[in-house]
């Protein structure tokens, strides 16, 4: 009988390791409630009017059309059965609840935003995980100049033209170099009643610099491209509250200021998928606080080697009672994913298995705007123009699909020499713009960004 592998989650991991099973003795199903592929990275790119949504997602089924050990099935995990070793998943349609069995399972179902216990604060401040996420973020982004175009009151006005990104990782600056550059460039003569370039651009972070991550040299250098687009970093604050009218934030020294906005965007925090909590459950195991579940060093489920879980819903042991570091990165998903397969493909062989996960770290980049970046690349830095041609350069190779990554290279190229952007469009599901005050729900269908 063939052994049967099911791949939770169509994403960077779960495809990574689908596709280092090709030519295994091995039937894959692959699980996915979406039915495309997201290339995550670029998704701010959507919720700025640079990119449409069609451009950074693939289907998954097209993908893997040329895979006949492979199929594809839509539809939510509901409960795993470990013992039984079956998936339990709600289907599409108006089917009941369907087992799929299992001799493998590798889980990759990354992770969501995190609100740190204010989950009421979602619907005001959005975060940037998925299409409509994006989307929704472009609508009260383009919908903020407009209302303020339209509004006589000075404050009122003040308060649609500040936008508030709490958070200041590769996500949190890439998004207000961005806004920066919609506001100074981009929409610098569409209106009449307001000056777009006045707008104020405020990235809160804790911390104190931007981009932690990277040598505190490149930190600088990013703090001071975004002072250049307008945009202004206050480290050492935290948002200690959210409401429809603004933002208020506690520094370091203690003091607290309120903030009248009318756009405050979410990237300070990521939480794991629930399927980790399930698998958790599953095994008779916990989570941390991040919602993530402990997997060996070989990525299985303590007690089931037959379950691998990888990305961000994990967190990956050491071998020596510790954990592995790993950052919520693509690069960091694929080469679990590649692992994972590495380790079945030797168990099926009968051969000893590989030495434990161990992450190579490429290095980082995070564009600020137009000629801005930085990164560390190979343990070289880079900022200004050469990092902002790395930027490109390894985006497009790593973008799925060949139809995209010629879309993408051509709106790039257009909108380098025209400073346009190409998808500004408001949309809302059928329902009238409402600002963020209105906590209209995850808006705008992708299709008709």
């Amino acid at each position: 009988m063939t052994h049967r592998v099911v791949v939770v989650g169509g994403g960077f991991g779960g495809l990574a390791a689908i596709r280092r099973l090709r030519g295994a003795p091995v039937e894959v199903t692959l699980i996915d409630r979406r039915n495309f592929h997201l290339f995550q990275p670029l998704l701010y790119q959507v919720a700025t009017g640079g990119l449409t949504a069609g451009e950074i997602a693939s289907p998954l089924r097209g993908m893997l059309k040329r895979r006949r050990d492979v199929r594809v099935m839509l539809g939510e995990v509901s409960s795993i059965d470990l013992a039984a070793r079956e998936v339990i998943i709600d289907p599409v349609g108006d089917r009941d609840a369907e087992p799929v069995p299992y001799d493998t399972l590798i889980v990759a179902a990354g992770a969501g935003h995190a609100y740190f216990g204010h989950d009421e604060w979602e619907p005001l401040a959005p975060g940037l995980k998925s299409l409509e996420d994006a989307i929704e973020i472009r609508r009260r982004i383009l919908t903020a100049f407009e209302a303020a175009e339209a509004d006589d009151d000075p404050a009122r006005r003040a308060a649609w033209l500040t936008f508030v990104i709490v958070g200041a990782g590769p996500t949190g600056v890439e998004l207000a170099g961005q806004i920066g550059e919609i506001a100074r460039d981009t929409l610098r003569r569409d209106f009449r009643s307001i000056d777009p370039g006045s707008a104020r651009i405020l990235l809160l972070e804790g911390a104190d610099r931007v981009l932690t991550a990277f040598d505190p040299r490149l930190s600088a250098r990013a703090e001071r491209a975004l002072a250049e687009l307008g945009a202004t970093v206050v480290v050492g604050s935290l948002v200690s509250g959210i409401d429809p009218g603004g933002v208020e934030a506690r520094h370091e020294d203690g003091t607290t200021e309120r903030i009248p906005a009318r756009t405050v965007i979410w990237a300070a925090g990521v939480q794991a998928s629930g399927l980790a909590r399930l698998l958790a459950e599953a095994a008779g195991a916990e989570v941390d606080r991040a919602g993530r579940v402990d997997v060996a060093a070989d990525l299985t489920l303590p007690g089931h080697p037959e379950v691998l879980a990888l990305g961000d819903m994990v967190r990956v042991s050491d071998g020596r009672g510790g954990v592995l570091p790993l950052p919520g990165v693509a690069p960091a998903a694929m080469q679990q994913g590649r692992y994972a397969a590495r380790l079945l493909r030797r168990r099926l062989a009968g051969r000893p298995p590989p030495p434990p996960f161990h992450y190579t770290d490429k290095g980082n980049l995070a564009t600020i705007g137009r000629l801005r970046a930085v990164g560390e690349v190979k343990g070289m830095r880079l900022s200004g123009f050469p990092a902002w041609l790395a930027w490109l350069g390894i985006h497009l190779f790593y973008l799925t699909g060949l139809q995209n990554r010629a879309l993408v290279l051509v709106r790039w190229t257009v909108a380098f020499i025209t400073h346009g952007r190409g998808a500004r469009l408001i949309t809302s599901e059928g329902r009238p713009p409402t600002g963020p005050a209105g906590s209209p729900p995850a808006g705008g269908s992708p299709e008709g960004s």
